[in-house]
């Protein structure tokens, strides 16, 4: 998986040719979360409150 950006621990992947909707992966230490790329939402997982205002922030 091809790593796009990484800040503050947080790092940001994108597959090729994923499932849809649209979407990147966020790592930060052990915790992931799968975020929508056209409204900014989790799909799936989670991270602290701090990295995922910032993820999101990144995202726009």
């Amino acid at each position: 998986m091809p790593l796009v950006s990484e800040f503050f621990g947080i790092k940001i992947y994108m597959y090729w040719n994923d499932h849809m909707p649209p979407h990147f992966h966020a790592e930060y230490g052990d915790l992931q979360a799968i975020v929508d790329i056209n409204n900014s939402v989790i799909i799936k997982g989670a991270l602290p409150s701090r990295q995922l205002k910032l993820v999101l922030a990144w995202s726009e």
